[in-house]
């Protein structure tokens, strides 16, 4: 599974450029994933999604330090449906600029 989709990378190297450029900007990278599996997977799983981006974004210019990675794993659904749909738009890394 490559953690961050190829349709996907453009946007999260635009953000690795964002946060070269503006060092002073923390980003939290949060991790989910769909209801399938279980609980403690689920969480690996958004792990291993916000980890991918940290890649991206480190490998694009911006530092360590600006970066926290965590996971919610199924506990903060973007869609409560249960259905293909569903499931894709709940298996995702959001980037937080505002996190406190």
């Amino acid at each position: 599974m490559d953690a961050v989709p190829e349709q996907d990378k453009r946007t999260v190297q635009a953000h690795a450029k964002y946060l070269a450029e503006h060092q002073n900007r923390l980003v939290r990278l949060e991790g989910h994933a769909d209801e399938r599996g279980s609980s403690e997977y689920n969480l690996a799983l958004g792990q291993r999604r916000a980890d991918g981006v940290k890649k991206v974004l480190l490998v694009g210019g911006a530092k360590e330090g600006q970066i926290e990675s965590v996971s919610y794993g199924e506990e903060k659904p973007m869609s409560t449906a249960h259905n293909e749909a569903a499931w894709s738009q709940n298996r995702r890394t959001d980037l937080n600029y505002n996190a406190k």
